[in-house]
C-alpha cells in the first residue's frame, strides 16, 4: 500500500537526492559507465525495501534523521541524473553559481533569525506573506534578464508544489530551501571564492618571481 502523496514524494525526493550524490560521489567518469548507471537503479530501487519491525522503507529511516528535501535540491539531483544516465545538456556554470550566491545569501539571512538572533521572523513570510511573493518574482525576473533560467525554473517549481500542497510543510521556504541545500551552496560560494583568491594571487606571485635577480 503506497503512503499518502506528501509521504511518497517526500520518499521519493530523498530516494533522487541520495542517487545523484552517489553517482556525484563516484566522479564523472565512473559515472558514465554501464555498471554505475545500474548500481545507481539498483539503490533507487532497494532504498523501497521495508525493514525494521514496521516495515517501513530504508527510505522512512533515512527520512527521520534528514528530514524533508526542497523541491529546489530535489529538482538539482534530477537535472544531475539526466545528464549522468541520460546524457542531458549540462546548464552553464554561471547558473549553478548565481543559484550558488542566492541560496547562501538566504541560509544567512533565513535560518539565524528563524533561530531567534534578531527581533525579526525570516522565516514567517513563507506562510504566504504577498512580500515574498513579490521578492522572489523580482529576482526570478532579474535572472532571466540576466540570461539565467535556471533560479526562475526553480522558484516557479517551487511556488507551483506550495500551492498545490505537495509537501508536509505549508511553509513555501521549506519548497525553496532544506539544510542540505544550504550546506552545499555555502560549499560552492567558498570554494569559488578560494580559485578566485588563487587566481588573484598566482599573477602577483609570478611577477614577483620576475623580479628577482
Amino acid at each position: 500500500m503506497l503512503p499518502p502523496l506528501p509521504d511518497f514524494l517526500a520518499l521519493l525526493g530523498i530516494d533522487l537526492a541520495l542517487c545523484a550524490a552517489a553517482l556525484q560521489w563516484l566522479g564523472r567518469q565512473r559515472s558514465r559507465t554501464t555498471s554505475a548507471k545500474w548500481l545507481t537503479f539498483a539503490c533507487f530501487g532497494l532504498l523501497w525495501i521495508p525493514a525494521g519491525e514496521a516495515h517501513l522503507p530504508l527510505l522512512a529511516y533515512v527520512r527521520g534523521i534528514s528530514s524533508d528535501v526542497s523541491i529546489t535540491l530535489v529538482t538539482l539531483a534530477v537535472l544531475l541524473l539526466g545528464q549522468r544516465l541520460l546524457g542531458w545538456k549540462a546548464l552553464a556554470q554561471r547558473e549553478y553559481m548565481a543559484l550558488s550566491a542566492l541560496v547562501a545569501a538566504a541560509t544567512l539571512l533565513l535560518y539565524p533569525l528563524a533561530l531567534g538572533w534578531g527581533d525579526w521572523d525570516a522565516y514567517r513570510p513563507g506562510w504566504g506573506a504577498s512580500g515574498m511573493w513579490a521578492a522572489l518574482m523580482v529576482v526570478s525576473l532579474l535572472c532571466w534578464l540576466q540570461g539565467l533560467r535556471l533560479v526562475p525554473l526553480l522558484i516557479g517549481l517551487a511556488l507551483t508544489g506550495w500551492s498545490l500542497g505537495l509537501m508536509e510543510s505549508a511553509n513555501l521556504w521549506d519548497y525553496l530551501l532544506d539544510p542540505w541545500l544550504a550546506l552545499i551552496a555555502i560549499f560552492q560560494c567558498l570554494r569559488w571564492a578560494a580559485k578566485q583568491a588563487l587566481t588573484w594571487l598566482r599573477p602577483k606571485q609570478a611577477d614577483a618571481g620576475e623580479g628577482l635577480p
